[in-house]
This record gives structure tokens, sequence and C-alpha cells, in this order.
């Protein structure tokens, strides 16, 4: 259920304050009163209150004083007065330092101030509304800037991991590329995933024309049978060169098989 609105009315005459509350009587609002502008302030700071409805004239603290105040304390909250002075530096004064809603002239047209005060109600509603709809829709531009932040930090965290693991793998290669033995690595597939230089001078083969391949397809078939098992060597004739061929499971640190490396030697004349 709603909380119907609260409207504050402040008039050291109380005939005034009866005729206004007779007024809004038959609306759905809470009406608080008070005699003056001190009793006024201490009410708003007891309580929420949507709108002030003020006299231009009070002995104790005239209307423009009071505004003033409600507004430099409670901004959001709407300020009308009520005048029964046709003073126009009284209209700019309360216009200018309690930056009210409207100036209504005495005597006022019951009509006309129950339609104005429905209409800076539904002011006050609207900026409310839209006060927390700019509230969500901060929060939310900062929980977008911290997740892009968060994924700009893991980009950079991927970004690093990869350059390094690229890096390694160039070492890698070049290492492989400086062994005097050919060396072939295949994933569990049966794919060729590495090779160095030394493939070319042994076998007769580029090592890039084998990358990605099945070693049935890239390698020589005298050479491919060796990877039938994940452990095997013996001696091979290639090119009428004759080599050593020898495989041997490739795991990793948690001990499963990630494929299998082969390496391939030529056999020195006169080993047995």
């Amino acid at each position: 259920m709603n909380t119907p609105d609260r409207i504050l009315l402040v008039d050291d005459e109380r005939n005034v304050i009866r005729a206004l509350e007779r007024l809004f009587l038959d609306d759905d609002y809470e009406i608080v009163t008070a005699s003056g502008g001190r009793e006024g302030l201490a009410l708003l700071e007891e309580n929420e209150v949507q709108l002030v409805l003020a006299d231009y004239r009070m002995e104790e603290m005239d209307g423009v004083e009071f505004l003033r105040r409600v507004y430099e304390r409670w901004p959001d909250t709407i300020r009308i007065v009520l005048s029964g002075y046709a003073d126009t530096a009284a209209v700019v004064g309360a216009i200018n330092e309690g930056r009210v809603y409207k100036f209504i002239p005495k005597p006022w047209n019951d009509d006309d101030l129950r339609h104005t005060v429905a209409r800076a109600l539904d002011a006050w509603h609207l900026q409310r509304k839209n006060q927390i709809l700019a509230s969500e829709l901060e929060q939310t531009v900062e929980e977008l800037r911290c997740l892009n932040e968060g994924l700009e930090a893991e980009v950079r965290k991927r970004t690093r991991d990869l350059e390094f693991r690229n890096l390694v793998l160039l070492r890698s290669q070049e290492l492989l590329d400086q062994l005097p033995v050919a060396v072939v690595g295949v994933d569990p597939g049966g794919v060729v995933v590495q090779c160095n230089r030394e493939v070319e001078n042994l076998l007769g083969i580029r090592g890039k024309a084998i990358l990605n391949r099945p070693v049935s397809e890239g390698l020589p078939e005298e050479v491919a049978v060796f990877f039938a098992e994940a452990e095997s060597n013996g001696r091979v004739d290639v090119s009428g060169r004759r080599l050593f061929c020898e495989t041997r499971p490739l795991t990793t640190p948690d001990g499963s098989v990630a494929g299998t490396v082969m390496v391939v030697y030529p056999v020195v004349e006169g080993e047995v």
C-alpha cells in the first residue's frame, strides 16, 4: 500500500490553517501543520514532507526566510507561497531565495489551489523516480566499469601468459633445431604437431610440410610404423640411409599421455 503524500501547512493564522485543512479533507494526503517557521522546520526534521505550503507574512519568520531554509536543508521538497499582499519584491525574493514552485495570492481559488498542489506532487514523484533511475544507472555503470576493469586485467594476464608460452615454444623450437637428431612430436590423435630442422636432413622431407598432418601421410612409411606403439625402436633404411628410430610416450606433469615423441638419428657405420 502506498504511503499518502505528506503536506506541511505553515501559517500563524489559525483560521487559514483550518481553511486549508478543509480544502484537502477529501484528498489522499497526510496533513501536518505549524504555526510558524521554527515549528515548521522542527516538523521537517522529524518527517519526510513532499510539499510545504507557507504564508509569506508571518511574525516569527517570514515565508521567504522559512522557505530559504527549507531549500537549503530539503531541496527536493516542493515549496509554495501564499500571500495576501501584491508585493512584487516579495514574489521575486521568494522565487530567488526559496526556489518556490509557485506563488499563490490570497484569497485563493480552491480548485486552482488543489490542482496546483496535485500537479506539484506529480512533479515531486517524477523527480524522485528520476533520482532512483539515475542512482540505479550510476550503480550499473559502476558495476560495468568494475567488470570491464576485471576483464581488461584478465585479458592482460592471458596476453602475458600467451606471450610467455609463445616465447617458450620459440626457444624450444630453436633448441630442437640445434639437435643433431630428428625429432617428431605427435598428438594422441596421430597428427604431427612438432618437428625440427634435422627432419629434412635425415628423412628428406620439409618439416613444415608434415605439420598438422597424420603421420601416415607426412612421414615415410618405414618411419611412420613406429608410431603404432607408444614405445618402440628399430633400424630402417630411408632413401638409402640407415637410420635408427625410437618412440616414447610424451607425458604431462600429472602423468597423462599427451602424445608420442620420436627421435631419429643415423646409424654409424660399424655400429652393432
